[in-house]
């Protein structure tokens, strides 16, 4: 079974989202509820079938690999998973290793991390601004994660931050946010907040910001010009021109952005997920441990989810109200 992945509306499945893990050392506002119950280690796919699943993935065309979480970089061994994985790139068949990662292990990992064939990374930052980051992570230090940004670009790393864009919390910060990444050549993307799981009693309305309304704030500072460049993923970018800087954006919710997407999600326990906003999924733990001697059962059954991959999502903030809301965390699914 040679043939690549392509789903129903003619879109290549050319990139894979793994979640590694679904814990993580923080606790966003936005991403979860303070006391979450994390799943039992026994239901994770291990290190090994987590392999053989992307060894699976890649011979059928994918050629971008994401680790996500949760944050990935607190399971337990991983990087003997990204040095594993590292053999794909070096065969050729595989064009890029990256991660998503919170930053708060990068001062630890980034030298590992580059050693394994990593060049690009995303770090989740929302504010530069100490006593608002421990408040929106609840349980996490902004000079550990500032560490980890030097840690990493030290090692040779390409870093972007991708910032939340949250009303009335981090609106002052933009320019601040947009000139630190530019004075460090660090790609920024802004994302607007996802309706994802139980979050206790934050309130998604009262967090969304546009990001119509945040690059008119963009325009007041800067000559802002389009750019056409698209990676097959849902960002769309604008360049400024004082700082020439390229500023990604991310609009799940006030720019409906599937018809070019590529992707696929699969959790820590081997569901994917063809859509990140549609609550359709199949099981690829079964045929990975019932013939883990046999990988044509997996290949079925990752060509039958792919066959189902529906057209897009149905996030909608439009008339107030929480439309195409889902039921599991964002770090359930994977970044």
């Amino acid at each position: 079974m040679t043939q690549n992945l392509i789903d129903p509306f003619a879109r290549a499945i050319t990139y894979l989202r793994l979640s590694v893990t679904d814990r993580c050392d923080f606790r966003c506002v936005y991403c979860m509820s303070e006391n979450m119950s994390f799943l039992p280690k026994k239901e994770l796919l291990t290190l090994e079938e987590l392999d053989r699943l992307c060894s699976s993935f890649i011979q059928l065309g994918v050629k971008k690999l994401r680790i996500t979480g949760g944050e990935p970089l607190v399971r337990r061994g991983i990087m003997t998973f990204f040095e594993a994985m590292s053999r794909h790139l070096d065969s050729g068949a595989l064009d890029e290793l990256t991660l998503t990662t919170n930053g708060s292990q990068l001062e630890k990992f980034a030298p590992q991390l580059a050693a394994a064939g990593v060049k690009r990374i995303n770090v989740s930052l929302d504010t530069l601004d100490e006593a608002k980051f421990a408040e929106i992570t609840r349980w996490g230090r902004l000079p550990q994660v500032l560490r980890g940004l030097d840690a990493a670009q030290s090692a040779g790393l390409r870093v972007k931050l991708n910032t939340v864009a949250l009303k009335e919390f981090n609106e002052d910060e933009l320019i601040t946010l947009t000139q630190f990444c530019a004075d460090r050549d660090m790609d920024l993307t802004f994302i607007e907040v996802m309706p994802m799981g139980d979050i206790g009693n934050e309130n998604r309305l009262g967090q969304y910001w546009s990001l119509k309304d945040l690059r008119a704030e963009l325009e007041k500072n800067y000559s802002v010009v389009d750019l056409t460049e698209r990676t097959g993923g849902p960002a769309r970018y604008l360049r400024l021109e004082e700082t020439g800087q390229k500023i990604g954006l991310i609009t799940p919710l006030s720019h409906n952005f599937c018809e070019s997407c590529n992707r696929v999600r699969i959790t820590c326990t081997g569901e994917i997920y063809t859509c990140l906003g549609q609550e359709g999924k199949s099981d690829l733990r079964q045929p990975l441990r019932d013939y883990p001697e046999d990988d044509h059962a997996l290949e079925a059954a990752i060509r039958a989810a792919i066959a189902g991959k529906p057209k897009g999502h149905d996030f909608d903030y439009s008339r107030q109200e929480l439309g195409g809301q889902m039921s599991r965390h964002m770090s359930h699914t994977g970044g």
